[in-house]
């Protein structure tokens, strides 16, 4: 496989009681070395990467342990995580690969909780938004997680050179997503609907989108959406691969950054899966 897998081993010293916990990466790291695929390490993301997309109060409140919700615990450190996470994605934007590090990110906006949510969702940094800003290219990027990325959209919001289009499981956590907004293009799906639904409306998503005008797709990759997950919508191990032939078919600049996806083994399996269709030679 040519796709880089982005992971260090670092990321698994944080939240060992969570469902977000490193059960989920370790698992998936090992499957994806198992298989073959080359593994490089990430440097963490720079104060100035990271101001691109966060406000200043917010990180330093972030340094100093002192942003905490539900969902999201000021575990010791917490921010030296994130901005490895973080580095993660720029490495990935930068090599055409596939980060797998955590914290995830999607749901963390400007100032932490996006979109009038209270709590961020298992995020601190919006790794995929810091790689965007850091590439400053004309993106699309595709949220397959199977909640909405709400702090991406936030961030994006109104942005010329970026158009966001999420799929996700609704109503569910955190509640947005229910209508496109200017460049945010919205799908909401009942829960368990499954892989024929699924991959119609990705490719309804993807035929509005005039993809001549961008020069690289970013991916927000969550397998949550695999049946029996946090946010279902009824898809397998099959629907990954094609969901990756879809995303190969856009012949664009393409990376890959871990959101969901919480029944460990499976990550690794869907991740490779994605990738076997994502690498497929097109006609």
């Amino acid at each position: 496989m040519n796709t880089k897998i982005v992971y260090a081993e670092k990321c698994l010293n944080y939240g060992n009681w969570h469902i977000e916990g490193p059960q989920r990466i370790k698992k998936a790291h090992d499957i994806l070395k198992e298989k073959g695929y080359q593994i490089i390490e990430p440097q963490p993301a720079t104060e100035e990467d990271l101001l691109r997309v966060h406000d200043a109060d917010y990180l330093w409140n972030l340094k100093k342990g002192l942003v905490e919700d539900p969902d999201t615990p000021a575990y010791d450190n917490i921010y030296e995580y994130a901005r490895l996470s973080a580095g993660g994605a720029l490495l990935a934007a930068k090599t055409n690969g596939f980060s797998i590090m955590r914290p995830p990110g999607h749901h963390a906006g400007k100032n932490g909780a996006a979109l009038g949510v209270y709590t961020r969702g298992f995020c601190y940094l919006n790794n995929i938004a810091i790689a965007v800003k850091a590439l400053d290219k004309a993106t699309l990027i595709l949220d397959v997680d199977g909640h909405h990325g709400n702090g991406t959209q936030e961030i994006f919001q109104g942005d010329p050179k970026v158009t966001y289009v999420s799929l996700h499981s609704y109503p569910h956590y955190p509640g947005t997503g229910a209508s496109s907004e200017g460049n945010s293009l919205n799908f909401p799906l009942k829960s368990d609907c499954g892989e024929k639904i699924f991959l119609e409306t990705l490719d309804k998503a993807l035929r509005m989108v005039d993809l001549g005008k961008f020069e690289v797709v970013a991916v927000s990759a969550g397998f949550d959406t695999h049946q029996g997950d946090l946010a279902s919508l009824g898809l397998t191990e099959n629907s990954y691969r094609e969901i990756g032939r879809r995303i190969a078919a856009l012949k664009k600049q393409t990376f890959f950054v871990l959101e969901g996806g919480y029944m460990g083994e499976k990550n690794g399996y869907d991740i490779d899966q994605l990738l076997r269709g994502f690498e497929e030679k097109q006609p």
